[in-house]
This record gives C-alpha cells, sequence and structure tokens, in this order.
C-alpha cells in the first residue's frame, strides 16, 4: 500500500478559481500559504496531526480564505491553484 504522501502527490492538480467556487460556497476551501508544503499540510490534516495544523492556523500559514481573496478570485475565475483534495477540505495553494 503505498503511504499517504506517495498517494496524495499523484492527487495533485492545477485547477482554475472557477472550478473550486462550489467548493467555496460550501465553505471547504483551506489556503495553504506558499512557505508551506501543500503535501505536508495535506498529510498532517489526513493524520490529525493537531499539534502541526493548530501551529500552523496560529501563524496565518492555513486559513479559510479571506473575503478580499475571495473577491480577488471572483473576479479572476481564471486564476490557477495547486490544489488537494483532503476530504472533506480542498487544499489551495495560488502558483
Amino acid at each position: 500500500m503505498k503511504d499517504l504522501k506517495t498517494r496524495f502527490s499523484e492527487d495533485l492538480a492545477d485547477v482554475q478559481w472557477q472550478d473550486l467556487i462550489p467548493h467555496a460556497q460550501r465553505d471547504a476551501i483551506i489556503v495553504v500559504t506558499k512557505h508551506l508544503d501543500l503535501l505536508e499540510v495535506g498529510v498532517a490534516i489526513a493524520q490529525d496531526d493537531v499539534n502541526s495544523v493548530q501551529h500552523w492556523i496560529g501563524e496565518a500559514l492555513i486559513h479559510k480564505p479571506f473575503p478580499e481573496q475571495l473577491t480577488t478570485w471572483n473576479i479572476n475565475p481564471s486564476l490557477s491553484f495547486n490544489t488537494l483534495i483532503v476530504q472533506p477540505f480542498v487544499l489551495i495553494q495560488e502558483l
């Protein structure tokens, strides 16, 4: 069986904002700053690594989209994001 990081690396995808809007509407988007590795964050969330996740939240390295971000992205629906689905969330990172 593949380890989680390997499996997630195969699931990474570049997706345009217009395709992420339904996930934003159901409040399932988590923004991952460029300072973090998207795969590491995905693995930590999937494995319920509370310490890491709380640290990243506290440092504002992962967060729900800010209203200003949503406005910008909605104006530019063709913006692309690196994405990873970690049910029930969609992790996104600006390219």
